[in-house]
């Protein structure tokens, strides 16, 4: 029955005792009563064996005197029976629990005395000392003092205690760290020892509840994270699992140091066994559909610090539906839903008005809401039912009053809208599948309400025949398309660009400075009790989650409905088909045997190799019907290659410097190749002749691209050039005429470059690392980005055009969303990848030693290793269905790969 629930905010439980309470001293009817001492640190509880009885707290502050009985003292009411007692007189008590029914605390007043008579006579001397100093910290005036003096106590009591090593659960266990921590809990810590292991994670309460030892096995554990406790960095959490809201064990040290050396040591474990997520990580996923709406929030919230172990710092998620009167819930109808782009208190204009007139009066600093949308009491508002003790220890043992409760889902929803101090959002629960919050299963007297009725059930909106179905609705609701297609806004608010400064003015999301990572320097105020006092506020009124964007946040990719879906089609008749069978089956089938190849893009086989050049081959290009194949090497030449009679066909030098890529145009006439001498020619196949040269730049040219009759050319004279190539007559003399249509400026040498599908925008690398997204039409710089250090060796955007990765001499993969410019993703190999190819959710990638490798990139990891040339793959060719690969090496080899399957 007993729990750290019934102590007080910031109270610690020490030590207990077995003991008799002795009721109804000195009369007749005397008794004792078996049970438990708890000695805390601002109250004594007596935890009576006996169920029915009620649990006994006495405030140390409410106790008159506190003392061991002499023996000689005359009527001592020991003096009959054995010593070992403890007289306590207070005038107040609470009685907690009585026939083991959770309901308010009863309050006794009134001068009394109680009479507890320790089993173990010896450590009589030791309690009562205790009791005597703890009681002095309760008489203290001010709160900063009774702190100090409480925590002295108890570090001096950690001092003398260790970890008891015995509780290893192995002989040969490698001890790394031992430090003091506090275990954390919904508004409870418990003080105690931590251990790490080469094995275990162990943390030992001090009181040895509510079990002797805790322990985490280290293979276990999935994610770990860095925690902002009571706003300083001295909280670590620890998960088991991958997507569980609830974490295996939460610790708060007593110094930062502790907290990063224990982080870096469990960090150090896991890595060699998994890969940490980041923000970005997860947002790639989210986008691409690989994790729900409300897997990606969860994320969030707890890479932004929110825990269900701190109520102060709960996670947050969105109201989404608006609708609480109807009978039938439309997901299809946009009215139904919240505006997920504005904050709750900006939601109903009348009441903004009001808020902003007070907002534009006030002095400096100014705010707008006077309360925040996620604290401890909001938190237990919605949970009382199923955490009716935890609200009681938050409220002095009261519940809220009867009509404040969470009666009715209408009625809260409408409260947050017109409330003038209600501007609450929900918690994760609400898109959970355990709907027991919302019932009073275990019949708890919530009270009444004005109406005489008593607080029972969450009334549920018609729409929702039950809790489970109400559940399952808001599920629905949290996954729709609509929320999909606009939770990025949401997301801007909470966690992101428009969470601090003046965006925050502009969104109408501007809370107490008190409630923002930052707000306040605790280490800078002097005063405890001023320092007490603050803290107090803060985890009362709630915290605002860490920033985790501060530019616009990407939206999600909604996959585009086709016109016939494949199960409607066959109930369509041909005459009312908007599309004629033929043209979308063949537009399915392209597309569906992509997707197949890049699922089993790991059966890559090796299906030919030839060793062509005398250098490293720097590009390959081949004709539609695959017949012949184009390569460039550093050796200067220009080779034709033939597929059917596996010979050289033509071999071309246009001068002594190495060619640096190569590319057909349409129609299979003309090659185009670039060169370290700053040139580019173009090399008609029908004539076998050099038919042009564009001398358009200052120093080597390394990429060329051709989109829609336009040459798009990289350079390490630090521009990329578009020009509109007019041909010249193929049979007469006559030049291409060459009209230079834009320059896009570098500040260093640009290695590689890459255009969207629709040709509107460009990606540039250069060889520091610089990654640059350009509009074409307008010639200007969209984002720009340091993406990694040293040379970026080849950029694409994905089949969508909504990413680009890019592939660096850093050994790192970078995933750039392409509307906000925002870094999502980054993935670290062994060594550096050359050349790439990805469909946007996995990668083919020719490395630096020479193996293929085949990348989840979600997942962030080699699914597969293929053996392929000796030296670094420099050039990758993939036909348009994605089943054949053409590399080429520094080993001077072509390789010819089919997929198998």
């Amino acid at each position: 029955r007993f729990s750290l629930l019934l102590l007080n905010l910031e109270e610690y439980y020490f030590e207990q005792h077995t003991a008799n309470h002795i009721i109804n001293i000195g009369c007749r009817d005397e008794r004792k009563c078996r049970g438990s001492l708890k000695i805390c640190s601002k109250s004594i509880i007596f935890e009576p064996d006996d169920n029915i009885q009620p649990i006994i707290k006495i405030p140390l502050r409410d106790c008159i005197s506190i003392k061991a009985p002499e023996d000689n003292e005359a009527n001592n009411p020991f003096t009959r029976d054995t010593s070992g007692g403890i007289s306590v007189v207070c005038n107040q008590v609470f009685l907690i629990k009585e026939r083991n029914i959770i309901a308010p605390y009863k309050t006794v007043r009134g001068r009394m005395e109680h009479l507890l008579q320790l089993d173990v006579v010896g450590k009589l001397g030791d309690v009562v000392q205790t009791l005597h100093q703890l009681y002095r910290a309760s008489c203290l005036d001010k709160m900063g003092d009774q702190a100090a003096m409480i925590t002295a106590i108890l570090q001096s009591r950690l001092a003398r205690t260790s970890f008891d090593k015995n509780r290893f659960q192995s002989i040969s266990e490698t001890l790394h760290m031992e430090c003091k921590a506090e275990m954390v809990t919904p508004l409870v810590t418990n003080p105690g020892h931590v251990c790490v292991t080469d094995a275990n994670l162990y943390f030992q309460p001090l009181n040895g509840y509510p079990k002797p030892v805790v322990q985490i096995t280290l293979q276990n554990v999935r994610r770990i994270y860095k925690r902002r406790h009571g706003l300083m960095p001295l909280g670590l959490e620890v998960f088991c699992t991958e997507n569980d809201l609830c974490s295996d064990i939460y610790l708060k040290f007593y110094n930062c140091q502790d907290r990063d050396e224990l982080y870096f040591l469990i960090a150090t474990y896991i890595e060699n066994h998994m890969t940490e997520h980041t923000a970005e990580s997860y947002m790639l996923q989210w986008q691409r559909g690989h994790i729900s709406n409300y897997q990606y929030l969860l994320h969030l919230n707890n890479l932004a610090d929110r825990s269900c172990n701190d109520l102060s710092q709960y996670p947050v998620f969105p109201w989404i539906i608006a609708d609480y009167s109807s009978s039938v819930l439309d997901l299809t109808k946009p009215e139904t839903f919240r505006d997920l782009s504005k904050p709750i208190g900006a939601l109903n204009k009348e009441r903004l008005d009001r808020l902003l007139t007070r907002y534009q009066e006030m002095p400096e600093p100014k705010f707008m809401y006077g309360s925040h949308y996620s604290s401890p009491g909001y938190v237990l508002f919605y949970l009382v039912r199923v955490a009716p003790e935890y609200m009681l220890c938050l409220q002095n043992g009261k519940f809220d009053h009867a009509d404040r409760m969470f009666n009715s889902l209408a009625e809260t929803w409408k409260n947050c809208l017109d409330g003038a101090t209600d501007f609450k959002e929900l918690i994760p629960e609400f898109y959970e599948n355990d709907s027991s919050f919302l019932v009073n299963s275990l019949k708890l007297d919530l009270g009444k309400r004005q109406g005489g009725k008593m607080v029972e059930d969450v009334e549920l909106p018609p729409w929702a025949s039950g809790p489970d179905d109400f559940l399952q609705k808001s599920q629905e609701a949290l996954e729709s398309q609509y929320v999909s297609e606009h939770l990025h806004e949401w997301i801007d608010i909470i966690f992101g660009y428009k969470q601090k400064g003046s965006e925050a003015v502009a969104a109408h999301n501007v809370f107490h400075p008190l409630t923002y990572e930052g707000g306040v320097d605790l280490n800078s105020i002097m005063d405890p009790n001023e320092k007490v006092a603050l803290l107090t506020q803060i985890l009362e009124f709630g915290q605002t989650p860490k920033q985790l964007f501060t530019i616009p946040h990407p939206r999600r990719i909604i996959p585009k409905l086709k016109s016939l879906s494949r199960t409607s089609s066959h109930s369509v008749s041909i005459a009312e088909s908007p599309v004629s069978p033929n043209e979308e089956s063949f537009e399915d089938l392209t597309e569906e045997s992509i997707t197949l190849a890049w699922n089993n893009i790991a059966k890559l086989k090796l299906d030919e190799q030839y060793k062509i050049h005398k250098e490293a081959i720097t590009g390959i290009a081949v004709t539609c019907n695959g017949s012949s194949v184009f390569t460039t090497s550093q050796d200067s030449t220009l080779k034709m290659f033939s597929k059917e009679s596996k010979t050289i066909q033509r071999s071309v030098s246009f001068s002594n410097m190495a060619l640096s890529s190569c590319l057909i145009l349409p129609g299979d006439t003309t090659v185009i190749s670039s060169s370290w001498d700053n040139h580019i020619y173009f090399y008609s196949i029908a004539f076998g002749r050099q038919q042009d040269i564009l001398m358009g730049h200052d120093d080597a040219v390394g990429k060329i691209c051709w989109r829609d009759g336009r040459l798009y050319s990289a350079s390490w004279d630090s521009t990329v050039k578009v020009w509109h190539c007019v041909p010249g007559e193929t049979l007469s003399n006559k030049k291409h005429h060459f009209e230079l249509l834009a320059e896009l400026e570098h500040d260093v040498s640009v290695n590689t470059i890459d255009l969207n599908a629709a040709n509107t925008i460009l990606a540039s690398g250069t060889k520091e690392g610089t990654i640059s997204v350009w509009d074409v039409t307008t010639a200007t710089v969209l984002h720009q980005l340091p993406c990694h250090s040293g040379t970026v060796f080849d950029a694409a955007f994905s089949p969508d055009s909504r990413h680009l990765l890019s592939a660096g001499e850093d050994c790192c993969f970078k995933v750039i969303d392409v509307q906000t410019g925002m870094l999502i993703s980054s993935v670290t190999a062994d060594e550096p990848q050359r050349c790439f190819k990805w469909d946007g959710n996995t990668i083919l990638s020719g490395s630096q030693s020479g193996e293929l490798l085949i990348w989840d990139l979600l997942g962030g990891k080699v699914i597969e290793r293929i053996k392929g040339h000796t030296g670094a793959v420099t050039s990758m060719w993939m036909n348009e269905q994605c089943n054949s690969v053409i590399t080429g090496g520094e080993d001077k080899q072509i390789m010819f790969w089919k997929l198998q399957y």
